[in-house]
């Protein structure tokens, strides 16, 4: 009997059949366009790309463009680098230029495939993003993808971590911009905190090609872009809170240490109440008013920390530092820190120099970041496994591109000696 897996992979692979057979009529045109283009002098190519940017201009759709257009990609690819695209990478083109999925093997050129949708959708002049999982592939692609691009008349940027505004929102300017997921989500963030809209990088978010998209969009789709700042200093506060907290006896408070909790009795509020207000610090008689919001939020994580966080079990003082412990492999967890101030509250308790608290000022996912994009494409070599997250989450549907050539696998016999 059939699993519910093994159903929807061969309903995807039947669909993914039916778009490829419908794709051969459009790449029949583009061939068609070839042997037309095939003498037009090189220093032709980017006036056609602006007259291409004026058809667009006057009404136009790209898909009646594909034809041209990726003929002219094509030639120009030809003539910069080359390489010739396949009738098979020009079915990926569309399937990009769609705003899905396409599934490519290893060695079936999905950098060079990409050239064609992004200039296609750079005629609308929006800016067209390709997103790679490190610098060194943004690097390597603008500049060799870049060949064509040029050729054609269109100016390539890249985004990469060394450079400052200025540059970046130069490169954002380009028709085209390779970059990794990283930085254009950070550039997101640092725009969104701007108090000038002439200061932000980024313009729209129109069109965006999203390389090994599977690890991108759903390995690490919830993996959240953090920017932080420190707070105003509150070590004495913390320290205060520890000093109430340690004259406090059992009676004063109730634990639960299984689920790692503790709240003051009415005798123990009664005792913080007192201490408060010999230091001057308690608002209207009353500990749990709001205006004394701040106080009740250190005592509670004094109290956590004073009552449930154990020396040398949780944590350690090294270098006159508070260093967490891992509770399973008992490993000293390296720049790891408790938030919301019980890490301060720890420090407090052992006297130690309390470190500046983090506030987080601006957060986004990945998976956010891109449903940002009017349209979203991506290509990666292995997208079928994933294919019902990327419909369920991005409204991504994934369509398998044949090989150009037949797959041959040899098979290889160990002879035992006998």
């Amino acid at each position: 009997m059939l699993n519910i897996s093994s159903i929807i992979g061969k309903f995807v692979k039947n669909s993914s059949q039916r778009d490829i057979d419908k794709l051969k009529s459009t790449v029949e045109k583009i061939n068609g366009w070839e042997l037309k283009i095939k003498d037009v002098p090189s220093e032709n190519f980017p006036a056609k790309t602006l007259e291409f940017k004026s058809r667009v201009q006057k009404g136009a759709k790209l898909e009646e463009l594909i034809p041209e257009t990726f003929a002219y990609v094509r030639e120009a690819s030809r003539r910069t680098l080359l390489e010739r695209h396949f009738d098979v990478q020009l079915m990926g083109g569309i399937i990009l230029h769609q705003g899905k999925i396409a599934e490519m093997k290893t060695g079936e050129g999905k950098t060079l495939v990409s050239t064609l949708p992004v200039y296609l959708n750079s005629l609308m002049n929006k800016g067209v993003h390709v997103v790679t999982v490190n610098d060194y592939l943004a690097k390597r692609d603008s500049s060799w993808m870049g060949e064509i691009y040029k050729f054609l008349g269109l100016s390539v940027g890249c985004i990469t971590n060394e450079i400052d505004d200025a540059d970046r929102k130069k490169n954002y300017g380009c028709d085209v911009t390779y970059g990794t997921n990283s930085e254009f989500g950070f550039d997101y963030l640092r725009d969104n905190m701007k108090y000038n809209i002439q200061e932000m990088v980024q313009r729209e978010h129109f069109f965006c090609i999203v390389d090994e998209v599977d690890s991108i969009l759903i390995d690490e789709a919830r993996t959240p872009l953090v920017i932080s700042g420190s707070t105003e200093d509150k070590s004495d506060r913390y320290f205060l809170a520890s000093k109430f907290v340690k004259q406090l006896d059992k009676n004063d408070y109730e634990l639960d240490e299984k689920n790692k909790n503790v709240m003051l009795s009415e005798k123990g509020i009664d005792k913080i109440e007192k201490l408060s207000e010999t230091y001057g610090i308690l608002k209207n008689n009353n500990f749990y008013d709001p205006q004394n919001i701040n106080l009740v939020h250190h005592i509670n994580q004094a109290l956590k920390a004073n009552l449930l966080f154990l020396k040398d079990t949780d944590y350690i003082v090294k270098d006159n530092k508070v260093q967490l412990i891992d509770e399973f492999t008992g490993r000293v967890l390296d720049g790891r820190r408790f938030s919301d101030g019980l890490h301060q509250a720890i420090e407090a308790k052992e006297k130690v120099e309390i470190q500046s608290e983090n506030q987080t000022l601006a957060s986004i996912t990945y998976q956010n970041y891109f449903r940002l994009y009017t349209k979203l494409a991506g290509m990666t070599g292995t997208a079928m496994t994933e294919a019902e997250e990327f419909l369920d989450i991005y409204r991504l549907p994934v369509v398998s591109v044949p090989t150009n050539e037949n797959t041959i696998k040899k098979a290889s016999r160990i002879l035992k000696k006998s």
